[in-house]
């Protein structure tokens, strides 16, 4: 994937979805799996699956149903952009994906959460006034590589926490 332009899944959501998490954009196992958080050091799954007291679960359609089960959808601030690797720090000519159009076409949702500072600032760039219209956070990343302001888990756990039972 080296100096390819790389694109975002589309979007996990339906018309019950009350909840967006935004990542950025998936990383190479993500990408080469077609699944959202594929790799399995990320903490997205383990961090749900904590605040909703579900045992772990394996299979990439059945954690997809546990998300609309429990009404929050998944997509990306950045919809197209060249990336060396995995790391957001690496992202360069980043093109939003086409937010207004999802939400209008859903409605229902109420609440986003940025999955990390590069999603937040690509929303708050790219989507400034759509921050009045909706209960919009910063979360902590949930990737597992080490930064300058890296959570612990349960530090994690408890932040998202607050947007999504809330």
């Amino acid at each position: 994937m080296n100096n390819q332009k790389i694109y975002a899944l589309d979007p996990i959501i339906d018309k019950h979805s009350r909840i967006l998490i935004l990542g950025s954009i998936p990383g190479r196992q993500s990408l080469i799996k077609q699944q959202y958080y594929g790799n399995k050091q990320n903490h997205f799954w383990p961090i749900l699956f904590t605040i909703f007291d579900q045992e772990e679960i394996e299979s990439y359609d059945e954690k997809i149903e546990f998300l609309q089960d429990k009404r929050i959808a998944l997509w990306d601030t950045i919809g197209s952009c060249y990336r060396e690797g995995s790391l957001d720090s690496k992202i360069i000519e980043a093109e939003p994906n086409p937010l207004h159009d999802l939400l209008s076409q859903y409605p229902n949702i109420q609440k986003i959460g940025c999955n990390g500072v590069k999603s937040y600032q690509t929303f708050q760039k790219h989507f400034p006034h759509l921050m009045n219209q909706y209960d919009v956070r910063k979360l902590p990343s949930s990737s597992p590589i080490p930064g300058r302001y890296t959570k612990t888990f349960q530090e994690k756990v408890a932040i998202w926490k607050e947007l999504i039972v809330s």
